[in-house]
């Protein structure tokens, strides 16, 4: 079988494994979860969090999320929403209540710095949701989130063909609802799970393919030099060799992969490089001349300059600020 994305085409399969590698690299960073527990009439606001993913589970009871600018969705038990790119928005018992407080500046029960129960609301009716804040450090998982819409959702009631959905939120209810020794640690990992399901269940069952960075993918020849650069980083790609591994010449690569990326080849390799740097820069204790010299930079200036106009700080603060 054969998927047309608009360009050239490629096998199905192949296209799945290149998805498979991108979700093999959804490395959740846990911000918070809470269990929150809310009465009607209520309604929270979700702060805006950068480079963020928020996801909101329903496992009693009914609620509304809404975007500004966009028109309220009804939720249920069962359904689950991710909200992508860091985005504020508000959860509500009524589609048209008011904005409530911040939910992070209500008093709650801390189950420990990363988990928390909250209750909140009126005398009416009960709802209970599951929501976590989540973030990705891997830049492949960064470049799939920039493609997300701006709400994933997935209703309990259509999820026939997303059984394993099912079933972790059936366990992360069971969890919740019943409370034993590490239940919360045990809900937390259900939860990453639950993301990367989410989002495999999109990606998979979704009708098109989005513009950007996945229809790049998809892409015969694009979607090869995008793997190769993924792959080796640090080689010393120039604009002639990464055409010549597309099989195109220099100006029609250029224009293809500009299209369908929205950037330049070179300018992809230099954000893809830089993006590589700061996770490695926060999470290891590596210099930024060993950096230089692993990303192909025949300087430690040019990469240094490189990093801060990527970045917006030197590789030394973000150093020094993960030392701290």
């Amino acid at each position: 079988m054969w998927h047309d994305c608009g360009m050239e085409v490629i096998p199905r399969a192949e296209h799945q494994d290149r998805l498979a590698r991108v979700l093999h690299t959804l490395r959740m960073c846990s911000t918070f979860y809470c269990h929150a527990e809310l009465s009607e009439p209520w309604a929270l606001e979700m702060p805006a969090i950068a480079d963020s993913v928020s996801f909101h589970v329903v496992t009693a009871g009914t609620c509304w999320l809404r975007l500004p600018e966009a028109d309220p969705i009804e939720m249920r038990a069962g359904d689950l929403a991710l909200v992508p790119h860091g985005l504020g928005h508000d959860l509500l018992s009524e589609a048209d209540a008011h904005h409530g407080p911040r939910v992070d500046q209500l008093p709650q029960e801390y189950v420990n710095p990363r988990y928390s129960i909250l209750k909140y609301g009126g005398p009416g009716r009960a709802a209970q949701l599951i929501c976590g804040i989540v973030s990705f450090d891997d830049p492949a998982a960064r470049e799939l989130m920039r493609t997300l819409p701006a709400v994933l959702f997935i209703g309990g009631d259509t999820l026939s063909t997303a059984s394993s959905i099912k079933d972790t939120l059936r366990l992360m209810a069971g969890e919740l609802s019943h409370p034993q020794i590490g239940g919360e640690a045990v809900a937390t990992r259900l939860a990453d799970i639950l993301v990367v399901q989410a989002i495999r269940s999109w990606l998979m069952n979704g009708a098109t393919t989005p513009a950007g960075w996945l229809r790049a993918l998809e892409d015969e020849r694009i979607g090869r030099v995008i793997e190769a650069i993924h792959h080796n980083p640090g080689n010393m790609w120039s604009l002639d060799r990464l055409a010549q591994l597309a099989t195109m010449s220099r100006s029609s690569f250029s224009n293809r992969f500009t299209t369908l990326t929205g950037e330049a080849p070179i300018a992809y390799l230099t954000r893809w490089r830089m993006s590589i740097a700061a996770s490695r820069l926060r999470d290891e204790d590596i210099t930024a001349t060993r950096l230089a010299a692993e990303l192909g930079y025949r300087s430690e200036a040019a990469f240094n300059r490189a990093f801060t106009r990527i970045n917006g700080q030197t590789p030394g603060s973000v150093r020094r600020r993960q030392r701290q």
